[in-house]
């Protein structure tokens, strides 16, 4: 077996694929607001859908749930059938970095734990056509928290994502390239727990089905270690973004 399909195989079926939960879904949108009243939204990399279930039900959102991986996607459209939003979820198979939408065909952006695959200022630079006016993006972002990471820490996230700034560095991107931010939530360690802690019972079952636990540590393993560990040292951030 691939490293790639135990990759999938401890990805798949879990309830999320960032850190993040309803509860800051919720509060998201009250730092977003004003929002349109059933507001056309696009949810990139939205794995299997949660935020997309979520905005669809709650505020009536016409959502395009866009991911690259199709099983994910495959699940989405059976938990909104089962919901009953089969008809305000589109799922789209698309790449993050060249969406095929229109210019201003949404309200809202939402990327939770996703912006990190082509990087903040480009993610920045890339979606904002896609915004009609008075439109608003909400991102999550992987940060430092301190100025001083912990070489372990630091290790790790210089294979992932050598770009990774702090926070005060992403507010000046962000309003360098035109953009007003209007608010920034540091998420809680509950919303890393809500991601990790199925990932763990994850690759411990394949573990113990005789899957290389060298391939695991790989594939997910070394990423819970680190968090474990160091996870003072980084986080999720929050943006609540404007084009000015």
């Amino acid at each position: 077996m691939s490293t790639s399909e135990i990759f999938w195989q401890a990805h798949d079926g879990l309830p999320r694929q960032a850190p993040g939960s309803a509860a800051t879904a919720r509060l998201l949108l009250r730092l977003a607001a004003p929002v349109a009243h059933r507001p056309r939204v696009v949810d990139i990399g939205c794995g299997t859908g949660p935020a997309s279930l979520l905005l669809a039900e709650e505020i009536g959102a016409e959502v395009v749930a866009v991911d690259l991986h199709e099983p994910f996607l495959e699940r989405l459209r059976a938990d909104a059938a089962a919901a009953g939003l089969a008809d305000r979820v589109r799922p789209l198979v698309a790449p993050m970095q060249d969406l095929p939408l229109p210019d201003g065909s949404a309200d809202l952006l939402w990327a939770e734990g996703s912006a990190y695959n082509m990087g903040f200022d480009e993610a920045l630079a890339a979606w904002r056509r896609l915004l009609a006016p008075g439109g608003v993006l909400v991102l999550t972002e992987c940060e430092w928290t301190t100025a001083e990471p912990a070489a372990g820490a630091r290790a790790f996230w210089d294979a992932d994502y050598p770009g990774m700034r702090r926070t005060d560095a992403n507010v000046r991107a962000a309003q360098e390239a035109g953009w007003t931010v209007a608010a920034t939530y540091l998420l809680p360690d509950s919303d890393w727990a809500a991601y990790y802690d199925p990932l763990a019972a994850r690759v411990e079952a394949l573990r113990s089905q005789g899957v290389d636990p060298a391939v695991l540590h790989e594939v997910a393993g070394w990423e819970i270690d680190v968090r474990r560990t160091y996870g003072a040292d980084y986080g999720y951030t929050a943006y609540v973004l404007r084009p000015r």
